[in-house]
């Protein structure tokens, strides 16, 4: 598998990262210690889990794996906090001292003393972004991470953690972490760009598209599938519509042509642009995590990268394209 610089840093991750949401959840112990194993043969080295993923239980699973099952010195350990749950829902909290005291949290159950990356999971409108941001720069110079970077925010927060994460002590944004896929270009309109600009490492979550860009839904809801789970129902709806739908339709056709699935085609595809140093596949099973991993030889031709590019084109207008 390739490895790719996270932007400018010089921490290089897996082309393929192991996404865990599903662990201690839909993934037991037994299923989670192959995919591991299976991915760490096969030369992945980035695993990415939240604090939040089954309320910390994601982490402890993985964390009672680690050294059991695998060397920590041959993963690269992402976490992620900011959202807790509470009695009426989750919660976003970006203040220093639930970031922190979050971090101490997921150290415990991964059993580390320190996670490679470490990331802020979704923005807050209520704490001031000075203060994320120093609970992030106190992550790094206290030794509990190597990296920080964002998750689902926008540009503009982007460039400002950017700028005042790259003071005296040089402590840095390494990368942001984002929905997508051929399904989801949003990313492109300002984030990307401003990624290249910035020198950031982009992590893209969902990469197939929650599922969807397999094929798999398109003749009917798979009763095993996360289209029909009762709580991940909700996370596949939004690209069962018809619009999704040609874009599916021209990764299969795709495929076809190439004799390959339409999962190849559509890993291929992300994996080609700008910016992407890691793709997070969060397979279920050991079987669905290994059809991922033997999809990383496809070169797509150009003419194939630009259909698909045509075909799933985002509406940009102004002020992004003047």
């Amino acid at each position: 598998m390739e490895h790719r610089h996270l932007g400018s840093t010089g921490l290089r991750v897996s082309e393929l990262g192991l996404g865990t949401m599903t662990w201690a959840r839909d993934t037991d112990e037994l299923d989670a210690a192959e995919q591991l194993r299976d991915f760490v043969d096969a030369g992945g080295t980035l695993v990415d889990t939240a604090a939040s993923y089954a309320d910390g239980d994601a982490e402890t699973l993985l964390g009672s794996l680690l050294g059991a099952k695998v060397d920590r010195r041959d993963v690269l350990l992402c976490t992620k906090a900011g959202v807790r749950r509470t009695a009426q829902g989750p919660v976003v909290d970006a203040s220093r001292g639930a970031l922190l005291d979050s971090l101490d949290d997921s150290l415990s159950r991964l059993g580390a003393d320190h996670v490679d990356l470490f990331l802020v999971h979704a923005p807050d409108p209520s704490t001031p972004f000075t203060e994320t941001l120093s609970a992030l720069r106190h992550a790094v110079t206290s030794g509990r991470a190597r990296y920080v970077g964002l998750s689902n925010h926008p540009a503009w927060a982007t460039a400002r953690a950017a700028t005042l994460l790259g003071g005296t002590d040089d402590v840095g944004l390494a990368a942001v972490e984002l929905e997508y896929s051929l399904l989801q270009r949003g990313a492109e309109r300002e984030v990307v760009p401003a990624a290249e600009a910035l020198g950031l490492g982009l992590l893209a979550w969902s990469p197939l598209g929650r599922g969807v860009l397999t094929g798999k839904y398109r003749r009917s809801l798979p009763a095993d599938s996360r289209g029909a789970s009762p709580h991940l129902s909700a996370f596949v709806e939004p690209y069962l519509d018809q619009s999704s739908s040609g874009i599916v339709e021209a990764v299969v056709t795709a495929a076809d042509g190439l004799g390959r699935a339409p999962l190849d085609v559509a890993l291929s595809w992300l994996l080609g642009r700008p910016t992407v140093a890691s793709a997070i596949v969060g397979a279920r099973t050991p079987a669905q995590l290994r059809t991922s991993l033997a999809a990383t030889d496809l070169e797509l031709p150009d003419a194939v990268r630009a259909a698909l590019d045509d075909v799933s084109d985002l509406e940009v207008g102004y002020p992004e394209r003047w």
